[in-house]
């Protein structure tokens, strides 16, 4: 079995395991260089990664852990349903930074704290701290976005368009991590 199908059923089972044994003090290993941290609750997973690098995802988020270059660490997520927070301190991921596909958008990063929310038809990408870049997946024109920035993507093929996110949309959007 390679390395990512291992991976997406370590994931599978850890989501298992998560649901029946929170509050238990031992971590449980998910793949690709991560851990289940067993203190999440209110339904969030909280994955920490090789090199700092952590991952929490809300209730009921469908999303698979990508090794693609086969070195054992987490380098992209694959984001179908929900949100994910990733904060990945700068220097945790190497030359590789850490990318998050959803059918919509694909959201790369270095070093920095952001979140990804795929609901349906659209792609909603916010950055707290650092900067990310976000384009469509058959485009090489993207957007970049600085704190406090965020971007809708929809389908088609229009220019995307960063905006500063009110507060009441952030704080809306953190709550759903517990932050």
């Amino acid at each position: 079995m390679n390395k990512v199908s291992n991976a997406l059923r370590c994931l599978a089972s850890a989501i298992f395991v998560s649901a029946m044994c929170v509050g238990s003090a031992a971590a449980q290993p998910v793949g690709a260089g991560c851990v289940l941290d067993q203190a999440a609750f209110a339904g969030r997973q909280v994955l920490r990664c090789a090199g700092g690098l952590t991952i929490t995802a809300e209730s009921g988020a469908q999303y698979s852990l990508l090794d693609r270059d086969g070195n054992g660490k987490a380098d992209a997520a694959r984001l179908s349903s929900r949100a994910l927070l990733i904060d990945a301190p700068k220097g945790s991921l190497g030359k590789t930074g850490f990318q998050v596909l959803t059918p919509q958008a694909i959201a790369a990063v270095r070093g920095t704290k952001w979140a990804v929310d795929a609901d349906g038809s659209k792609t909603s990408v916010f950055v707290a701290q650092g900067r990310v870049s976000v384009r469509r997946p058959d485009s090489g024109r993207g957007v970049t976005l600085g704190a406090g920035d965020g971007v809708d993507v929809e389908a088609g093929t229009g220019a995307l368009t960063v905006k500063r996110w009110a507060p009441a949309r952030v704080q809306a959007l953190m709550a759903r991590f517990g932050q």
